[in-house]
Parts: structure tokens; sequence; C-alpha cells
């Protein structure tokens, strides 16, 4: 590869302090890490929220909580880890190594691609905020109506989270629209829709199903923020509404959400396999179609949640039908990847664990939900603890197993270090026997008829032992992120040892240096293969290419820092909390939607006029 002297990367960059680096960044890398760090954090507070959870349920008849505030922190436990962790965290993947793996130096919209991160960071404050005012949501992730109407939660408890979620819906539906115009235009030249890596494929779909469903919920929390501010009756009875259209519209967002947040885990799998197994993935195509099967058919099967609410045989036959399809491309999927390492030269390092702990963790997951597809066990098992262990078999053992393959499978080429292996088998064995001594017993006590989101118990039904064992299992679950914290400080005080290829990798990220220069390719790659790296290393004779070394990036454009993504952002979230006044017409109301208003707009125009190159890097 062509070597040339360093030349520093942005002079003027050294003239800015850190902080603001951060706060005005626009390249998509530094965006992949503020949103796994930010990511990460929530995903610790949630989990914080579990192990208080699994504490007061650790025996019967404890008041380690008050009821109220167990509400609280089931509530925000599920909102929290669904759209707060396991989403962004998967973005975390999507902006760093999305235009790498397709060759390309940026996406196609850096700005918004930085605002859509200041919206989710600033939504997930405000959510937690919540709890500083002794007001969080309190009526479960789903927010059924009409427990979530003024008439039955009359506080802000349930205004933070309508408002709460509907900003987090702006920064997925802007990240949808970046994502999906990055892969379909920005590719490197050669690059046809079916030689993308298969991580590339499944955020595609993703970014599909992102640009579907999330105009759903968003319409649903609409009607539900003019119940409960402006006094209307979609969802009442009184009034004329419907309680079920709620359902309806949530779960047709719902569904889909559970393939938003386990495809990309899919194609993280899909990238590891092969290159542990050193074989190309087995059945491509098939992998493609599955994928894209398994998201078309997501939009089919919502009702399944609504068995036990009595829409009828016809109904309730068509919905276990459209559910029981979907094991069929998820089936050609595990057969897939079991082929992938079938007569490969398997080498077990800690991505490799972790991936195959996610085979074995999601078809368990997969198989418990095959049973809810036929509806009389359905109605036996709805708002069960069965279905409390398996959501999290899915969506822990599926999406949280593969998002942390990733980590450590991408860790040296994100930050050019190598994770201790040691460590991070600890890690792998914990999180393995802890996540199934947490979620395992709870299918027992789900069918000796233990409910789901229950304050407490008494003595005598049968459950003391297998609450006593889930809640070892969750302290085990929190140990074993310890040890990977442990892991990170212990590499982070080292010295930067990460080769840009360390794994034999496949795709053209291991082809640039670790961590890589901002902008990734000094020169477009040209593919003319799957598996480009491993194609351009057979027509070199060599199982590693040479180390590349840092290059000048003099000529090549890069888009500048920009504060008016954050103070879009910021606007958005004033004009939201505007919506939190009782009442509408009450003084503070206009003001502080006015003002939200104003920011945005003024934002968007200092953003749309800004020169692209106002800050930019000068060469």
């Amino acid at each position: 590869m062509a070597t040339t002297v360093l030349d520093p990367t942005h002079a003027h960059a050294a003239k800015r302090s850190a902080v603001v680096e951060w706060l005005t960044t626009v390249d998509h890398k530094k965006i992949g890490i503020l949103y796994g760090a930010s990511a990460f954090i929530f995903f610790l507070i949630g989990g914080l929220e579990a192990l208080i959870i699994r504490t007061q349920l650790m025996k019967p008849d404890n008041t380690l909580v008050s009821p109220e505030m167990y509400n609280q922190l089931f509530t925000m436990h599920g909102t929290t880890m669904i759209f707060l962790a396991v989403m962004p965290l998967s973005a975390m993947f999507f902006n760093f190594f999305v235009p790498l793996l397709i060759g390309a130096r940026d996406v196609a919209f850096p700005r918004l691609n930085a605002m859509s991160f200041w919206v989710f960071l600033l939504g997930g404050l405000f959510l937690n905020a919540s709890f500083l005012m002794g007001a969080a949501p309190n009526g479960g992730w789903f927010g059924y109506a009409p427990l979530s109407s003024r008439q039955f939660a009359g506080g802000l408890n349930m205004d933070f989270w309508v408002i709460g979620l509907q900003i987090l819906g702006i920064a997925s539906l802007a990240a949808g629209v970046n994502f999906f115009t990055t892969i379909l235009n920005m590719r490197a030249p050669g690059m046809t829709l079916m030689r993308m890596p298969m991580f590339v494929w499944m955020t595609l779909i993703t970014q599909i199903l992102v640009l579907l469903s999330f105009p759903v919920i968003t319409v649903a929390l609409i009607m539900l923020m003019a119940d409960r501010t402006f006094g209307s009756s979609f969802f009442s009875w009184a009034g004329g509404g419907d309680p079920m259209l709620w359902q309806h519209l949530f779960w047709v967002f719902g569904h889909p959400e559970v393939y938003i947040l386990i495809l990309p885990a899919f194609g993280i799998i899909s990238e590891i396999l092969p290159v542990f197994s050193r074989k190309p993935l087995f059945g491509y195509s098939a992998m493609v179609f599955s994928g894209a099967f398994i998201a078309f058919l997501g939009f089919g099967v919502w009702s399944h949640h609504m068995f036990s609410t009595g829409m009828g045989p016809l109904a309730d036959s068509f919905f276990s039908l459209m559910t029981m399809l979907i094991a069929i491309p998820t089936g050609v999927k595990i057969f897939n990847w079991i082929g992938t390492i079938w007569g490969g030269s398997v080498q077990l390092k800690t991505p490799m664990w972790f991936a195959l702990g996610f085979i074995a963790m999601f078809i368990i997951g997969g198989l418990s939900g095959v049973m809810h597809s036929v509806a009389p066990a359905d109605l036996q098992q709805t708002d069960s603890y069965f279905v409390v262990a398996h959501f999290h078999y899915v969506l822990f053992g599926g999406s949280i197993f593969a998002l942390t393959a990733g980590g450590y499978y991408w860790w040296p080429k994100m930050f050019g270090r190598m994770l201790d292996e040691k460590l991070g088998m600890t890690h792998f064995w914990l999180m393995l026997v802890g996540f199934n001594l947490t979620f395992f017993p709870m299918h027992f006590a789900g069918l000796l008829g233990m409910p789901r989101r229950i304050y407490t118990y008494p003595a005598g039904l049968g459950f003391e032992l297998y609450n006593m064992m889930a809640t070892a299992g969750a302290f085990l679950l929190g140990i074993s992120f310890l040890v990977f914290i442990v892991n990170v400080i212990k590499t982070w005080r080292g010295p930067a040892n990460a080769p840009a290829d360390p794994w034999g990798g496949a795709t053209l990220e291991w082809a640039i240096p670790s961590p890589p220069q901002e902008f990734n390719f000094p020169k477009l790659i040209t593919v003319h293969e799957k598996d480009a790296l491993w194609q351009m290393k057979r027509e070199a004779g060599v199982s590693r290419l040479p180390e590349p070394d840092l290059v000048s990036g003099k000529g090549i454009h890069m888009p500048g820092p920009s504060w008016w993504p954050l103070v879009v952002a910021f606007g958005i979230l004033i004009f939201f909390i505007g919506f939190m006044m009782k009442d509408p017409w009450a003084f503070p109301f206009r003001p502080v939607n006015i003002l939200g208003f104003a920011i945005t707009t003024f934002g968007i125009f200092k953003w749309a006029y800004e020169a692209p190159d106002a800050h930019a890097p000068q060469h």
C-alpha cells in the first residue's frame, strides 16, 4: 500500500478543546463512539433497575421498594433497554462501520447524523430526568391506553414517556433516512448489492423497518398526547374512541421493532463466523433473502400479541400462521451459520465464543416464540413470566450476546487496542451462566402461574426457588459486565497495539489502519467479489497484507465540524417540553413551544447556510 509521511490530520483541531471537538464533530466514527458510550451508560442504568426489580422479587412479601417505585422501575427498565441501549448500541456499529464496510469516506448526511445523536441523547436524558422529579413513567414500556390516559395516569409520569419517545423517534427516523441513502448511493465502485457484507444488508433492511414502522408509533403517540393534553378521545370509550386501537397501533410498530433490534445482531454474527471459521459465509444469497423475508413477515404478525383480547378464530388463525412462517427464514439463517462453521478451521477467540453463545441462546428464545404462535398455548402463557423468559432469550440472548461479540470483534479497529483475551473469556462464561440462571427458571415460574409485572407474591405458591435463582443469576450478569469494564480500563492504560487486520478479516475495514484516519480510505477501492479483502489477499498471494501506513489527507475534502446539529436538537427538546404543561392554554405553554420552535428553525437556517467547509481542515 502507498506510504507517505503523516500529515497532522487537522492543525486547527488542536486549537479546539477536546470537549468542543466532540460537541461539534460530524465524523461518523466519533458519532459512533458517542452512541456506544451513551448507550452503554444507559445499559448500566437499565441493568441497575433490573437488579432492584430482581432483589424486590427475591423473596415473598418483600417491601424493598414501594409498589409505585416498582411500577416506575419496570417501565423504565423496558423503555431504557429497548430505546436507549440496544437500538443505539446497534447505531454505534451502523455509524462506525457501515461507511468502512462499503468503502465510503462518510455517511450521506454527516450533520444530520450528528443531529440524530444529539436528539437521541437529549431524549434519553429527558426520560431519566423524570426520576429526579419523582415522576418516572409508570405505565409499562407499551403504555397501554386507557391506563396511560389522563384519567388513570394523571401526573407527569406518562407525559415523560410519551414525549420522550416522540423525541427518540425523530432521532431514529433521521438516522434511518441517512443510512438508507448512504448504503444505496455511496458504495465503493464494483460493490453491487449482492457483494455487500451481510452486516450492511441487515443494516439496510433494518432502516427500511425503521422508516415504515416508526411513523406508526409517532401517530399513536400524537393521538395519546392529544388525549392527555387537549382532552381528545382517541382511546376512550366515553368519548367514542377505542382502547383496542392503541394496542393495534403499538404492536404494528412493536413487532417490527423486535426485528429492528435483532437483524443487526444477525448481521454482526454473519461477519464474525466466517472470519473465525476461515470460510466464506455459507448460503450468502439465502441469508440476504431470509433477512428480507423476516422483515416482510414482521409486519404481518402484530396481533399475536393480542390473542387474549378476543379477536375471533379467523384473526387468531391468520396471525398464528404468519407467526409460524417466520420460523422458516429464521431457521435458514441458523442452518447457514452452522454450515459456515461446519468443516471450517475454527479459532475460538472471544468474539467467536460470544457468537456461538448467541446461536445457542437465540435458538432457545426462538423455540419458545414458536410456542406463542399457537393461540391456545399463548392464552395460557400471556402476561406470565414465561413470556418474560422468552423475550429476554431473544433480546438479551440474541441482541446483547451479538452486540458484545461485535464489541470484542471490532474494538481493535475502533480504538487501536486489543482487549485482554483472558478477561474476555471470563466475561463470556460469567455472562452465559448468569444469563441462563436468570432467565431459564422464569419459564417454570411462568408455567406455575406467576404473572409478569407483579410487585410481590405470597409464600407457598412455588415461586420462591425460581425467583431466588433468577436474582442470583442477575447479579452474576452484573458482575460479568464489571469484568468487561475492567478489561476496557486495563486495555486503555496499555499501548495502542492493534494491527490493522488482527483477525485475518474478509471485509474492507481491515484494510486501513486501526483506528482509521478521518477520511477512512486515502484512495477508494474497487471491489470485484464478496469478501473483498480476502480477494485482495488471494491476488497478492499472502495471508495478511502489509501493515498500512498513516497517509496524508491532502486533497480529500471532509465536512467540517458544526454547532448547528446540537442547537437544532436542543430546540426540539425545548419544543416538546412545552407539551408537559397541564393546561394547554396556560401562560407557560405557548411561550415554551414557541421558544423551542424558534431555536429549531434558527438552527436549521444557520445549518443550511453554513459553508460546508467553514471549519474544515486546511490541508
